[in-house]
């Protein structure tokens, strides 16, 4: 019965709200590259009419595994999930993103912070929950982007807490759903908060079904998926997803960190005023540090109050010290100038990625840490091959990415600067690599020396001249035209060039080989003198180069591989007869 209603769920569940007008999101969509849709987990695709998943025990009324308890919602989750649907409708307003969307996005993924093994008031849980390894076998393969900082692992990333966000991805939709100063995806108050960012980024209005359906499958591309999320939603909306007591500790019931990660504690913090995690007392348990040891720790100890005097000798008069005012604390990312990101395929990009780390009246905050990402490119990415950079604001509260390497293919893309671990407008630049533009020569030079042929005479192919860019390099690809000259107009009779099976006095060759310029051969011919072969490219302002060709009795031409530049013929013995000097002109 469950599969056949799938279909009519799915245009029921967005069929109740009217249409909308669509405003555009303050966040760029996903781009192509978003290793979020990959497979990077397992997720629970059980229905909502379906019994528990073996091992779970037998259903029994209102006890553990009852079908009120599979479709009930700890208390704590469901603050998150409402709390979350409050903090779009306040930022996108047009995005219509239910709750109960988000609460079956968090069943999917970790049955509402479950598998973290029990789930505390203010939003933590008791382990961390961390997915598998993407390293390409089982699922995608990711490399660590976020240096291990949530997942424990500096080689692969892993999808992290109650809504399963990839790293890279929590690095661009993270939010602060406890108003309390940091964005943590291993709390399920700023995990479902980032979940609705993430689900209305690029303007999408959830109301409409299209949209919906585009959003959920961001988080995972199997319609599957799509279909087993929209089921647990519309349940949700039909009275199915009631309060229940939050999953205690205990044994856990599902994921915990994978061998080799280190997970990484989730420390309770004040809340701001009208947020919704109660404050609660922090865990007294001593935490470990990578190496597995311990450290020393008095959370939830009391207090020494002598502890807290003076300690330069107060004398026991009970002064305190002054407390330090907090550090400045950015809120926004601001660009620094308006220069067009773009470079030629191969090329390194000239200009960089800059942002001004800002506080809320407009100083510079030194020392901002600023994720510099690349999303949409094929083959763009930075000096250090990768495609993410977190760069350290300077004492002017500006950071700068590293320098960009086009790659070798054509396209447009961007590159994306968000506060890290913080919710604040992404700032985006546009980047374009273009085709590389076509072989230019700055000059040429002649190769070999004079040529001086006897009448009748016929000359195998051979290099007359040498092409260079503007830096001094060899060009190749260069067209490259050679005309026979008389008195500095085309000449009518005199040497002639061979052109395949034909004798012309005009042909169009092409630089290679390091830059050469070669004829395929050239007849002296009967007429003696003196002629000019002229080279010039196709060019608004053509280079050339006019080699001076003597046809006379007795003449011989004793060519050289080495080349000359005007006013220095290659060393060889002089012959007799006039001699000819190379003259370049531009």
């Amino acid at each position: 019965m469950c599969t056949a209603l799938l279909v009519a769920s799915l245009t029921a569940a967005v069929g109740a709200s009217p249409p909308h007008p669509t405003a555009s999101s303050e966040d760029p969509a996903p781009g192509p590259g978003n290793p979020q849709t990959l497979p990077h987990g397992s997720p629970n695709l059980a229905l909502p009419d379906l019994v528990p998943p073996p091992g779970t025990g037998k259903p029994g009324p209102g006890g553990p595994g009852s079908k009120e308890e599979v479709k009930g919602i700890p208390a704590t989750a469901l603050a998150a999930y409402k709390n979350a649907e409050r903090y779009a409708k306040e930022r996108w307003p047009d995005c219509h993103v239910p709750w109960e969307l988000i609460a079956a996005i968090g069943k999917v993924e970790s049955d509402h912070g479950a598998m973290g093994g029990g789930l505390r008031p203010d939003g933590s849980t008791e382990k961390a929950i961390i997915g598998p390894p993407l390293t390409g076998e089982k699922f995608a393969l990711v490399r660590d982007t976020d240096g291990g900082r949530w997942d424990g692992d500096t080689q692969y990333d892993h999808a992290v807490g109650p809504m399963q966000f990839i790293p890279s991805t929590w690095a661009s939709y993270s939010a602060d759903g406890r108003n309390a100063g940091q964005n943590d995806p291993n709390n399920i108050f700023d995990a479902a908060a980032g979940t609705a960012r993430y689900l209305c980024a690029g303007g999408l209005d959830l109301s409409k079904q299209a949209d919906l359906e585009k959003a959920v499958l961001r988080y995972n591309s199997s319609r599957q998926y799509l279909n087993t999320v929209v089921a647990w939603m519309t349940a949700y909306r039909n009275g199915e997803g009631g309060a229940i007591p939050d999953p205690s500790g205990g044994p856990s019931t599902g994921t915990t960190p994978y061998p080799g990660t280190t997970p990484r504690p989730t420390v309770p913090v004040p809340t701001g005023p009208g947020t919704v995690p109660p404050r609660t007392t922090p865990s007294t348990t001593t935490p470990e540090r990578p190496d597995g040891t311990r450290k020393p720790d008095d959370r939830g100890r009391p207090k020494d109050p002598d502890k807290s005097r003076d300690r330069d000798g107060d004398k026991g008069q009970g002064e305190h010290k002054k407390p330090k005012p907090p550090a400045p604390r950015a809120v926004r990312l601001d660009r620094m100038d308006g220069a067009e990101l773009t470079a030629h395929v191969g090329e390194t990009f000239e200009h960089k990625a800059r942002v001004r780390a800002l506080t809320a009246d407009g100083k510079g905050v030194p020392g901002t840490r600023v994720r510099f990402k690349i999303v949409g490119a094929d083959k763009a990415l930075f000096k250090d091959g990768t495609d993410t950079f977190v760069a350290s604001a300077g004492k002017d509260g500006i950071a700068t990415s590293p320098a960009i390497r086009a790659g070798d293919k054509t396209g447009e893309f961007y590159i994306l600067a968000t506060l890290e671990g913080r919710d604040a407008k992404a700032v985006e630049f546009d980047a374009t690599v273009t085709p590389a533009p076509a072989p230019k020569a700055a000059r040429f030079t002649a190769m070999g020396g004079d040529l001086r042929y006897k009448p009748g005479e016929s000359v195998p192919r051979r290099a007359i001249a040498k092409a260079y860019d503007a830096k001094g390099r060899p060009v190749d690809g260069v067209k490259v035209t050679v005309t026979v000259k008389k008195d500095g107009h085309p000449a009518d009779n005199g040497p002639s060039l061979k052109d395949k099976d034909k004798l012309v006095r005009t042909v169009t060759v092409t630089t290679r080989e390091g830059g050469l310029v070669f004829i395929d051969g050239l007849a002296a011919g009967n007429q003696e003198g003196a002629f000019t072969l002229e080279l010039s490219t196709d060019d608004k302002e053509p280079v050339t180069l006019s080699l001076e060709v003597t046809v006379k009795s007795g003449a011989t031409d004793k060519p050289t591989d080495k080349p000359t530049t005007p006013g220095k013929p290659a060393d060889k013995k002089p012959a007799p007869g006039p001699t000819s000097t190379p003259k370049s002109t531009r």
